[in-house]
C-alpha cells in the first residue's frame, strides 16, 4: 500500500486511457505523457502509476516495493537520501518518497512493480476528472498495489531528455486542414510558437503568431475531436488537445500532432519553444519510437549504507 502524504491539484492515477468510447462522449484519457508509461513498464512492469503535475508529491511506502520515477526531471529523496530518477530501486517498509519537480517538463511519474490497484472503471484504472471518473489524489489517501513478478534492477538507457523542453510537433493533416488557405498553412510551419502558460490535462495553449482561421468557419458543422488535433479558436489561437479533450468541436482544426510527439507536447513546460510541421502518413508512421531500452543498474558504492554486508570478494584464500 502506498500512502499520500502531500501532493499537488493535479495528482492522479493515470493508466493507458479508456480507448474506444469516443462516440459515448468520452475521450479515452490516460497519462499525459504516454512514453513514460512504456518507460514505466519496462523498467517495474505494466500497470497504473501516480501521475504529477509540477508541484512536491510526498508518499510512504507501506511494503517493501520496487519504485522508479520517471517523466519531468525532479529531485527525489528517500529519508533524505538522493534517488536517481529513471532507474528502478527496492525501497523498504516504511520508506518515505519525496518528488519536487525542478520545473523542467510537465508531468512526473511514480511508478510501482504491480502498479497501482485502483478500481477498474469502463476498463481503466486512470483518473479522468472531467468525465467525474476517479479524482485528485489528497492527502491521507492510500493506495492498494498489485503483485509482479520479479525482474532484475534496471535503469533507462535513454530516458525522458529527447521529449523535454519544445521543440518540433510533427502534424497529420486532417479533414479540416484543406479549409485553411494554403498561405495560412505556410505561416503556421513558419511561425515560432512558446507554450502559453494556459494549460492541463484538456490540452496546451500555443503562443505565437496573428491568428489562423478558415473562411465560413462559423459555419462550421461540430465534429468529432481527439488528443492531438491542433484546434483554433475564434481568435485563431492554436490549443493542442491533451488526452482530457472535448470529443466533439465546432473550431476549425488544421492537423493533428502525430502521437510520437504527443508526449513531447504535453511535457513543454510554459515558456518552452514549438514548432509545427506537417508530415506525411509515411513519415508519420516510421517516426513510431522503439520499446525503451533498459541497461543494468550499477550502484554507487556511497549509496548503499549496507555495503558491509555484501561479499565483495571471492576465491582467495592462503597456503594452510
Amino acid at each position: 500500500m502506498i500512502e499520500i502524504l502531500a501532493s499537488g491539484p493535479l495528482t492522479t492515477v493515470q493508466d493507458r486511457g479508456r480507448p474506444g468510447h469516443l462516440a459515448r462522449g468520452l475521450a479515452a484519457g490516460g497519462a499525459a505523457d504516454l512514453r513514460a508509461l512504456d518507460e514505466a513498464e519496462a523498467l517495474v512492469g505494466p500497470g497504473a502509476v501516480i501521475e504529477s503535475a509540477p508541484a512536491p508529491l510526498t508518499v510512504r511506502l507501506h511494503a517493501g516495493m520496487r519504485v522508479a520515477v520517471l517523466g519531468a526531471p525532479a529531485a527525489v529523496t528517500v529519508e533524505g537520501r538522493a534517488l536517481a530518477m529513471e532507474a528502478a530501486h527496492d525501497l523498504p517498509d516504511g520508506a518515505e518518497v519525496q518528488v519536487r519537480p525542478t520545473g523542467r517538463g510537465a508531468w512526473t511519474y511514480l511508478a510501482v512493480a504491480g502498479g497501482i490497484a485502483a478500481p477498474e472503471v469502463m476498463g481503466g484504472r486512470g483518473a479522468h476528472l472531467i468525465a467525474g471518473i476517479g479524482r485528485a489524489l489528497n492527502a491521507g489517501d492510500r493506495l492498494e498495489v498489485g503483485t509482479a513478478a520479479p525482474r532484475p534492477a534496471a535503469r533507462l538507457a535513454e530516458g525522458a531528455a529527447g521529449r523535454l523542453g519544445g521543440g518540433e510537433l510533427r502534424l497529420l493533416p486532417g479533414p479540416q486542414t484543406g479549409l485553411f488557405p494554403r498561405e495560412a498553412r505556410a505561416r503556421l510551419e513558419a511561425t515560432p510558437f512558446v507554450r502559453d502558460a494556459r494549460g492541463n490535462r484538456q490540452g496546451i495553449k500555443l503562443s505565437g503568431g496573428d491568428g489562423f482561421a478558415t473562411e465560413g468557419q462559423l459555419t462550421l458543422l461540430s465534429d468529432f475531436v481527439r488528443a492531438g488535433d491542433v484546434q483554433m479558436t475564434g481568435a485563431g489561437e492554436p490549443y493542442v488537445l491533451g488526452p482530457e479533450c472535448q470529443t466533439t468541436g465546432g473550431y476549425p482544426r488544421i492537423g493533428t500532432v502525430i502521437p510520437a510527439d504527443l508526449p513531447r507536447a504535453m511535457q513543454a513546460a510554459p515558456g518552452a519553444p514549438l514548432r509545427l510541421r506537417f508530415v506525411t502518413r509515411a513519415e508519420a508512421l516510421a517516426a513510431t519510437p522503439p520499446p525503451p531500452r533498459t541497461e543494468p543498474l550499477v550502484r554507487d558504492p556511497r549509496d548503499m549504507p549496507d555495503l558491509l554486508g555484501y561479499q565483495l570478494i571471492d576465491g582467495v584464500w592462503g597456503e594452510p
